[in-house]
């Protein structure tokens, strides 16, 4: 059976029915501690000489099959599943670069991601370097003696900017810093950073790959070595573990991750044209348009589509506050990735905590809307956007 394909991969991957009686549907381990015959067998399991499960902390049969399944869909050596993308994402940042050491980082990028690193800076003597992450040079130009890591969104959290992954990748590599990319908006089905000689890549599984709103997970795939360092530093010590439960939520969601990045692609390339030719938005950003600033660099390393993702801009915070309360359809909420439409005004929500001038300095325009287009038919999100636009 081929499993080449990404429409086969999202169905099969994880799963060994050999080990699970023929299951189809991998079985939810609800074990935290596990019984040995002997000492022996005791002592090389829990000293990882022989492979096995002990401590639900560091090992469960659910949860290997989601970090084996996420390591296949990203063409990785390996995977590990966390119980957030934050969790995955500090375990990837703080197993890599310590106090004294430094790291670059895109100064417009996920809220949160932002004020972890500006944390870790403050406590922990960690520098980030913030650069404009549109222009891969930037990372070389920025980079120091002691620079251990390139953090890369692409494409960015909310403004959609494109980083060209291979070029970003060579500078690193002629160097020896480690390259992490968060792939959370993309997706494997849109996107597989290693491919482009990326080392590490990082997914808020609570969005895409869950699909449904139902659930809080994070995913690291790449390097094995660097994996291991994670699970071993970052998920053994930090304890931001994925539940079994939740891990089996993500693995039923990637089996129809295909089937629902084709809708979500389709109807955000169709919505982007739409906005981009409406004289009451000022300026929209979606990759898989002709005017984005990077198009050319999202055309070469996206395929077969552009993600489901939308930011869109209306002037002011007044206009965009009056348009997400005109919306009848499509929810106001803060987080993305589900089948369900969700539009956010970032500067009064998620980018709130940031001062109007970290805004600017970040390019996120006081009536910035992000919008994930969801599985909707096309026609309806489209009518509850324009209303809500006639209202401006």
């Amino acid at each position: 059976m081929s499993k080449n394909s990404i429409f086969t991969k999202v169905v099969h991957a994880g799963i060994d029915r050999s080990e699970d009686h023929g299951a189809l549907s991998v079985p939810i381990y609800n074990a935290s501690v596990y019984a040995f015959p002997d000492a022996d067998e005791a002592a090389a399991i829990h000293n990882e000489i022989k492979p096995g499960f002990y401590y639900g902390r560091v090992g469960n049969p659910t949860t290997d099959a989601l970090d084996q399944c996420i390591a296949e869909l990203e063409n990785a050596e390996a995977g590990l599943s966390f119980a957030s993308g934050m969790a995955a994402i500090s375990a990837a940042v703080l197993t890599n670069v310590k106090a004294g050491e430094s790291l670059v980082a895109p100064v417009s990028g996920y809220s949160t991601t932002q004020t972890f690193l500006k944390f870790i800076e403050s406590e922990f003597g960690i520098e980030t370097i913030f650069v404009d992450a549109s222009d891969a040079t930037a990372y070389a130009n920025a980079a120091k003696s002691n620079t251990r890591l390139f953090l890369i969104e692409s494409p960015s959290n909310p403004l959609l900017q494109i980083t060209d992954l291979k070029a970003v990748a060579e500078i690193a590599k002629a160097r020896g810093i480690i390259t992490l990319a968060d792939n959370t908006f993309a997706t494997p089905f849109n996107q597989r950073p290693s491919e482009f000689g990326i080392d590490l890549i990082v997914h808020s599984a609570t969005k895409y790959l869950g699909g449904h709103s139902d659930l809080t997970a994070g995913l690291l795939a790449g390097r094995a070595d660097l994996i291991e360092r994670a699970r071993q530093k970052g998920g053994k010590l930090f304890g931001g573990n994925i539940a079994p439960q939740v891990a089996w939520l993500v693995l039923r969601g990637i089996k129809t991750l295909a089937l629902r990045m084709e809708r979500h692609n389709a109807n955000a390339y169709a919505l982007a044209n739409m906005l981009a030719a409406d004289d009451k938005v000022e300026r929209v950003y979606y990759p898989g348009l002709a005017m984005h600033q990077n198009y050319a660099v999202a055309v070469q390393q996206m395929s077969p589509g552009f993600g489901g993702m939308i930011s869109f801009d209306l002037g002011t915070s007044e206009r965009g506050q009056k348009f997400v309360n005109g919306l009848k359809l499509c929810a106001l909420a803060t987080s993305l990735g589900g089948v369900e439409s969700i539009v956010q005004h970032s500067a009064s929500m998620t980018h709130a905590t940031l001062s109007p001038e970290e805004r600017r300095a970040a390019g996120i325009g006081e009536g910035l809307i992000r919008f994930s287009v969801g599985v909707e038919d096309l026609e309806d999100i489209r009518h509850d956007i324009l209303q809500a636009l006639d209202v401006l």
